[in-house]
């Protein structure tokens, strides 16, 4: 008799609308708050408010940081390194996205 593997797979749905603070993203993240404030430095994120206790972050930037935390993990980039590979993520993308567009035209 063979044995069936159980695999878990661990997500969560979180709407664009949803507004979290800096310790918020930072427990959704699995991230210090020390490096949330690098990503806001370096422009990965892009949190409304003026000051590390007034930001708010969308849904969007959750997903954005748990990318930039795999990043850092995986690749070993430093925060500079994690923005310029998400702009060029973002710019793939987008021309992705464009190139579709042409395609069903």
């Amino acid at each position: 008799m063979s044995r069936a593997e159980i695999t878990w797979i661990e997500g969560s749905i979180v709407e664009n609308e949803i507004q979290m603070t800096m310790v918020e993203l930072a427990q959704a993240a699995c991230t210090p708050e020390e490096l949330i404030m690098a990503w806001v430095s370096e422009g990965v994120l892009s949190p409304a408010g003026s000051s590390p206790q007034d930001w708010r972050f969308s849904g969007e930037a959750l997903q954005r940081a748990k990318t930039a935390a795999r990043l850092m993990r995986d690749l070993e980039l430093n925060a500079p390194g994690v923005a310029l590979a998400l702009d060029l993520l973002d710019e793939i993308t987008q021309l992705r996205n464009q190139l579709q567009r042409q395609i069903q035209e």
